[in-house]
């Protein structure tokens, strides 16, 4: 076995100096879920009592469920259309020859620099006048696109030889067949990883979807969490394992797609 020198002990101990207050939170979250309502509300709390019933009683009202599937539905509609919308406005920023494409490239990266807070009112107006409000689509439709996907899909592009387009075009490929058969296959890592990043942001996003979506049925399930705490009167151990239930999702999603997500980020460093 190879011997640890002093620097990578060094850099061992900083790592785990910076574990504890990220994974602390997390651990507190968890150990919490399943203590008693009896261990908690006690002065102080016990935490040695195991308990499965804040879990019972957060599933038996049923809106979870609900409220679950939502999130689930707008995180993977979203995910889906900004992969193919993303992939083809890259694929025109790379691909494309026309006027004026890098000056509306420059907009697009403008635009990355614009808070979202500033754009919520004319949205929430736009999404009112077509009576989208109080629906999944108000959620759905202004995430479609965004400019960071297009941006980083476009720089892994830029790294795709010309010669493929120019050799497909002699051949008589049309560009939409020249994007599907050529560069969204050679796109896949980047798109894997930049999907694995819409679908955890989508299914976390909170202010958007608080705004616009009034009825219990459309809650998203981190919506209809912050709901429990004045319905419970801030029961801690509810609210820690609705938490713990909503992090499952991801926690699944970054096991099963990590390594398209290290690969993407390994061949976009090389290119």
């Amino acid at each position: 076995m190879r011997k640890i020198n002093m620097a990578e002990k060094i850099a061992l101990a900083v790592l785990v100096l910076g574990l504890i207050p990220t994974a602390g939170p997390l651990v507190w979250m968890v150990f919490t879920a399943f203590v008693s309502p009896e261990g908690l509300a006690a002065s102080p709390p016990r935490y040695d009592s195991f308990s499965l019933e804040n879990f019972a009683v957060l599933l038996s009202a049923g809106s979870i469920v609900r409220w679950s599937i939502n999130s689930f539905l707008i995180s993977a509609a979203v995910t889906i259309a900004q992969t193919l919308f993303n992939s083809l406005a890259a694929f025109g920023f790379s691909a494309g020859r026309f006027k004026g494409r890098e000056q509306l490239f420059w907009v697009l990266l403008a635009a990355m620099m614009v808070p979202g807070q500033i754009v919520m009112l004319p949205l929430f107006l736009f999404m009112s006048k077509w009576n989208l409000i109080d629906s999944l689509w108000a959620v759905i439709l202004p995430a479609m696109a965004a400019p960071f996907g297009i941006y980083m899909v476009r720089q892994y592009m830029d790294s795709i030889p010309n010669t493929l387009a120019q050799a497909a075009q002699m051949d008589g490929a049309t560009d939409f067949q020249i994007f599907r058969h050529i560069y969204f296959p050679l796109s896949m890592p980047i798109l894997a990883t930049s999907g694995i990043f819409i679908f955890i942001t989508q299914w976390n996003s909170f202010l958007w979807p608080l705004v616009t979506l009034n009825t219990e049925k459309f809650y998203t399930l981190t919506v209809g969490l912050s709901t429990l705490q004045d319905q419970q009167l801030m029961d801690y151990g509810l609210l820690m394992a609705g938490a713990t239930l909503a992090a499952v999702p991801m926690v699944l999603v970054f096991i099963f797609f990590s390594r398209y997500m290290l690969e993407g980020m390994r061949q976009g460093a090389i290119k």
